[in-house]
């Protein structure tokens, strides 16, 4: 199996019949629902996600599930599954993919742990608690899939989940075979995380938080030079800059502000983004806009906004304000879910239960790269009448988790459902009115952390629980 995919490719594999999404194609941008490779992330550089699948069952084991269980029929048939889940599970490779019916038979298999994102155990019978300890020893993330009538480990999970042993043990148990998939997302946001890149253009460098980071998740965070954003500008040419223009312009519900100069210079804006992702081998792009880089990049040439809703349909990332913390919360849903997150500036309307997320960057492609587009306009940037900006009409009904990592221990979330997209002409231009699920003014009570969160189309709390878990984060619902 070819473990090392080179990122170009790693891109290209996600359009139809890997068509080319680089130099100013579009294809996901504005592709017609691409029926590829459904591989999460494409910003994830070049090695594949790296699990040990492991079947746990005793032999002859008597009892549950049924005394003449064949363990090798039980494996194929879980391989079958797995075959299922192929599209997703396009970017993993299990480097450990074993059957062990006894502790004894975890000991040579711990060097080949060692180097693995995490652990995916398949309790097939009873008898099978002393396996689960010596694969525990490994402190690797763990995850364990029981159906039902596998036996009654499951009756001790809990209180081994509360000791040290099991400080990296998390259980899934159900008889849907589609959440062996889910059990993989957690060890796919932790790598992603330890190979992603952000390029920051500001002038000044958080340096003990970029260490933090860097220390914690493995995430590099460079910042670049204003030069060289506008020297990549410069090397795009014009008329790969008007087939852009034009493909925004066409695609658009309404132009209202925004001059066709401003929409040209912004897709070459956006373009430069995409070379210069690829150069530094990153992942997602963030501009300090309201900064120190709003007079001589946003007013003297172009405001980033196309281009970062641009990288966040291609499954990469592009994030308002230097906000380093929403950054690290977008990589965290792709890694999850394959879904770029909506930064907002929020409101409350307690008559409604409900809270205003509003931002005029909005990302039409919230299903993520293969997902269907949402309707949109071209707007200015409301606070400064300048620009050009995608105004979304995010899709009502939509079960979505707002979040935001806080530091690098913390992770603050709440969830809700669409009810509104308001098109009013005050906030912010994209704005989705979100009912909460739970208590609005606790939630506006317990606020902290600034002003951001990050919305993430699903509710996907129970991914969240195991990645923090795994990463030893405290996760905090800010409405309950």
């Amino acid at each position: 199996m070819k473990k090392e995919i080179d990122r170009r490719e790693f891109l290209q594999l996600t359009a139809a019949g890997g068509a080319v999404c680089l130099g100013g194609s579009g294809v996901l941008a504005f592709g017609a629902n691409p029926k590829g490779s459904r591989l999460i992330s494409p910003g994830c550089r070049r090695t594949k996600v790296r699990v040990a699948r492991i079947y746990m069952g005793k032999p002859g084991n008597p009892y549950w599930p049924k005394p003449e269980l064949n363990l090798k029929e039980e494996v194929r048939f879980y391989e079958s599954e797995f075959a299922k889940l192929k599209a997703e599970l396009a970017d993993v490779e299990f480097v450990v993919d074993e059957l062990v019916g006894s502790p004894a038979q975890i000991g040579p298999l711990k060097s080949r742990l060692k180097n693995v994102d995490g652990i995916l155990v398949i309790h097939l019978t009873m008898g099978t608690g002393g396996i689960l300890k010596e694969i525990l020893k490994a402190q690797k993330p763990t995850t364990v899939f029981a159906v039902p009538y596998s036996g009654h480990q499951w009756t001790g999970f809990g209180a081994l989940r509360k000791q040290e042993l099991g400080a990296k043990l998390e259980c899934i148990l159900t008889s849907d075979y589609k959440q062996l998939a889910v059990a993989i997302r957690p060890f796919r946001a932790i790598h992603h995380l330890r190979e992603a890149k952000i390029l920051n253009l500001r002038k000044r460098v958080h340096h003990e938080y970029v260490r933090d980071i860097k220390n914690k998740f493995g995430t590099e965070i460079k910042n670049i030079e204003l030069k060289r954003v506008l020297d990549a500008c410069n090397a795009v040419s014009d008329s790969d800059a008007e087939t852009e223009a034009n493909r925004w312009i066409k695609g658009a519900l309404k132009v209202v502000e925004p001059s066709r100069e401003e929409i040209f210079k912004s897709c070459k804006l956006a373009l430069a983004f995409e070379k210069l992702l690829d150069e530094e081998d990153a992942t997602v792009m963030t501009v300090n806009c309201y900064g120190d880089m709003y007079q001589p990049l946003c007013m003297s040439y172009a405001f980033p906004c196309i281009g970062f809703t641009r990288l966040n349909n291609m499954g990469l990332g592009g994030i308002c304000e230097s906000d380093l913390r929403s950054a690290m919360t977008h990589i965290i849903y792709q890694g999850l879910v394959g879904r770029p997150g909506f930064v907002s500036d929020p409101t409350i309307d307690e008559s409604k239960n409900s809270i205003i997320l509003a931002h005029c960057l909005g990302t039409t492609k919230m299903d993520g790269p293969d997902g269907p587009a949402a309707p949109y306009k071209l707007r200015s940037v409301m606070e400064r009448k300048a620009g050009a900006v995608t105004q979304v009409m995010m899709r009502i009904g939509q079960k979505v988790t707002q979040a935001k990592l806080n530091g690098t221990d913390e992770l603050l979330c709440f969830t809700g459902t669409i009810i509104d997209t308001p098109d009013v002409d005050r906030g912010c231009r994209t704005k989705i009115s979100v009912r909460v699920d739970g208590d609005l003014e606790k939630l506006w009570k317990n606020w902290t952390a600034g002003l951001h969160r990050v919305t993430c189309y699903g509710d996907i709390t129970q991914e969240l629980e195991h990645f923090c878990r795994f990463k030893e984060i405290k996760m905090v619902n800010e409405a309950v």
